[in-house]
């Protein structure tokens, strides 16, 4: 029975440890240590990024969801690329596929394919996609996980884009709504 006892108090002295182990990625902390190639083969490491300037990373895969906030992440991109933006995509889909998706949207961005999902492990996440900002220096600002299509995500990493590079911000969602044509936009309620 002592050994029992001993045995529980031990599991849930570890279980407790284990749940209160902070995540490795986190806001405030250091960005991960990662590489990945590009399409072309030529390595792509951030430490040498935010080194440059801020860098956000989007971790997505191009299905319907995160094929309607494209518009609005490009928008970012651009609005942000002249104050040292670097706009990162990775997807998780085939390289022919990302190649035609890249082709067809115009992507205006960095990108990289990770079909085996290594990309999400690194960054600690299984959420897709997932945003990570990051300032210039390599410290994690801003994480923001999951799918909004009507531009929402894009509109806050926006105003912490503006916040970082000491810009005024800039009305992404505004800016691509204005752009759809009048069937495709939204009905106020």
């Amino acid at each position: 029975m002592k050994h029992l006892v001993l045995f529980l108090a031990l599991a849930t002295t570890v279980a407790f440890a284990q749940a209160e182990e902070p995540k490795k990625v986190a806001i405030g902390k250091a960005a991960p240590d990662f590489k990945i190639k590009d399409s072309t083969g030529k390595e792509i490491n951030l430490a040498e990024l935010t080194a440059k300037g801020p860098v956000l990373v989007r971790l997505t895969c191009g299905c319907l969801g995160c094929d309607k906030e494209l518009p609005y992440f490009q928008e970012l991109h651009t609005a942000y690329k002249a104050q040292g933006l670097t706009s990162l995509a990775i997807f998780r889909e085939p390289d022919a596929k990302v190649e035609a998706y890249v082709k067809e949207k115009k992507l205006n961005m960095l990108y990289a394919v990770d079909t085996k999902g290594d990309s999400w492990k690194v960054f600690d996440t299984k959420v897709m996609p997932s945003n990570f900002l990051i300032a210039k220096g390599g410290q994690i600002v801003k994480i923001s996980a999951g799918c909004d299509t009507s531009g929402m995500i894009a509109e806050r990493l926006s105003e912490a884009t503006a916040k970082l590079t000491g810009a005024d911000k800039v009305e992404v969602k505004a800016k691509v709504d204005a752009q759809k044509p009048a069937a495709a936009k939204p009905v106020a309620k």
